[in-house]
């Protein structure tokens, strides 16, 4: 069932006492324009994911949002991958967006990673709200019972608006072992400023680049079309750190996929926190 929120209780040994432990990787790995970018040409499509894990030890898994799969794609993941590989799973789009039949919703994804859960490798679901839900009392209402429905798995919810940019709203997630999720994006009014918050042991941050030109009217391709410069990550490194250090594992995942600008920027930023961590490479 992955990391139970029980593991680091008041009673639990501090995380600063424990090694800083990350974990970086994208969102998503099966995209046809990392060929020959980051997937040597011709690599046949059932193969990427087994090359992928030869470079990071942890990926998200998207494809979800769109259409919850038969376990036996889950089966086959979990078999292409290392024993100590950790997936993260995104919340179906009725979860997230249309908000009518989440119980359904959530009971079927449950169900369908049933196979990735026995292996050990799954670690926790994403769930990322669009910008029209905002911070007001019906949107926690779903919010408690949304973690109720995901039982002990582990839950992370990402906002894009910033109204849920708040100490309480940060004190009602930890009351409902609901992780935040940190986000890099652009600096847009509305939007969240990069944060280094945690609300369980276990620490989430998402790099989405700063294309402000096509972040409101673009499509996934244009919106997420966006290479950071090793100064903008830099950025980060002070804030990752704190961040690592007081976590009991933190999950780093960057979503500005097209032509492989998330695995190149993955592999930067992680060479910049072992040298900030001083870890081997």
């Amino acid at each position: 069932m992955g990391i139970p929120f029980t593991v680091m209780n008041q009673d639990s040994k501090s995380p600063k006492n424990l090694p800083a432990e990350y974990r970086i990787g994208a969102s998503g790995y099966s995209y046809a324009d990392w060929e020959g970018v980051f997937y040597p040409p011709g690599l046949p499509k059932e193969k990427r994911l087994d090359y992928y894990a030869q470079h990071f030890d942890t990926v998200e898994i998207n494809s979800t949002y769109y259409r919850i799969p038969h376990p036996a794609m889950f089966f086959h993941l979990s078999r292409k991958t290392p024993e100590h590989f950790h997936f993260m799973v995104k919340a179906n789009r009725e979860t997230t967006h249309n908000r009518e039949h989440n119980r359904t919703a959530v009971r079927d994804l449950l169900s369908a990673v049933t196979p990735l859960a026995e292996s050990g490798k799954l670690q926790g679901f994403l769930a990322q709200f669009p910008y029209s839900f905002k911070n007001v009392q019906q949107n926690r209402a779903y919010l408690a019972k949304t973690r109720e429905y995901f039982q002990d798995y582990p839950l992370f919810v990402e906002f894009r608006h910033d109204s849920w940019n708040r100490p309480e709203v940060f004190e009602f997630l930890r009351y409902h072992r609901i992780g935040y999720v940190n986000v890099d994006e652009p600096p847009l009014k509305g939007l969240l400023p990069p944060q280094e918050v945690h609300t369980t042991p276990v620490s989430y941050v998402r790099f989405h680049g700063r294309n402000e030109a096509n972040w409101w009217t673009g499509t996934n391709e244009t919106r997420y079309d966006y290479l950071y410069q090793a100064a903008e990550l830099n950025e980060w490194v002070t804030r990752l750190v704190r961040l690592i250090r007081s976590s009991f594992r933190t999950y780093i995942f960057f979503n500005n996929h097209p032509q492989g600008k998330a695995v190149k920027n993955a592999q930067k930023l992680k060479t910049l926190l072992n040298e900030a961590l001083a870890l081997p490479e």
